[in-house]
């Protein structure tokens, strides 16, 4: 064998290993929790019809202890993100750089377009997919096939809206940095086509949000899909994390602002 096929094969399974690590510690794990998650809402009494799924929730009744888990939840979150930039930094050898390196592989200062530009992208895409995904809930609900979403069920706390604002950024940022940026990235390294990066990133997008059931798998699936197609062109993740903080933000702060306004779960 010769020594640059030898190197491409040390390469390969070098990329193949990170992809593993990042999505294990990761989404790829939180995947395999849906998975069992919505196994026991469909053998429950009822049916998944009648089964609730909480996004953010609290974890004691106690004030200054429920606000300490929620900020470390957040912050261990992130670690993934770290990891999977601080593998982007790395360069053709695998050493690893400075951290910014990677970040702006996948275009998280904006790339080409900008920050400003980003940011009007973000906005136009948090419309574009949550108004219809909005609607693909309630007809999903209807249809039996999705369980009662409970965006924010945190106790009447003084800091609940910071914290849903701080988990919704969190969530934006593992995953389009790590299922978009990072993963299209390294399948494409890895010699798949973007169809086929594309695609296996929003199967994965929709598959860590099995928990709240089928309706949610598809509707993050197509979420993906035009996730990870926006990236392939535009090769910056900083629109696709602005869209889907915006879109998180307004789903936790939305639901915890008219809970009892509603008459919501």
């Amino acid at each position: 064998m010769s020594s640059g096929a030898s190197d491409a094969i040390s390469t390969e399974r070098r990329l193949t290993r990170e992809v593993w690590l990042v999505l294990l510690l990761s989404l790829g794990q939180s995947a395999v929790y849906a998975a069992v998650s919505l196994l026991a809402k469909l053998t429950a009494p009822g049916g998944l019809r009648n089964q609730s799924a909480t996004v953010v929730g609290s974890v004691t009744s106690r004030s200054l202890l429920d606000l300490t888990y929620q900020l470390l939840g957040v912050a261990f979150a992130l670690i993934p993100v770290l990891l999977a930039l601080h593998f982007l930094s790395a360069s053709a050898s695998g050493i690893p750089g400075r951290l910014r390196l990677g970040a702006a592989r996948i275009g998280l200062g904006g790339g080409s377009l900008g920050v400003r530009r980003s940011v009007a992208w973000g906005a136009g895409l948090a419309a574009f997919i949550g108004i219809p995904g909005l609607g693909l809930y309630f007809l999903a609900r209807e249809l039996g096939i999705n369980a009662t979403v409970i965006a924010a069920a945190l106790n009447d706390h003084w800091w609940n809206l910071p914290v849903l604002v701080l988990s919704a950024i969190q969530n934006a940022a593992l995953e389009e940095i790590v299922v978009v940026g990072f993963l299209i990235t390294r399948l494409r390294q890895l010699g798949m086509t973007a169809r086929g990066a594309v695609l296996f990133s929003a199967l994965l997008r929709g598959s860590y949000h099995l928990y709240q059931g089928f309706g949610a798998f598809i509707g993050n699936a197509v979420m993906g899909v035009i996730f990870g197609t926006f990236f392939v062109r535009k090769r910056t993740v900083l629109p696709l994390v602005i869209a889907h903080a915006i879109i998180d933000t307004v789903a936790f702060v939305g639901y915890a602002l008219l809970k009892n306004t509603l008459n919501l779960p």
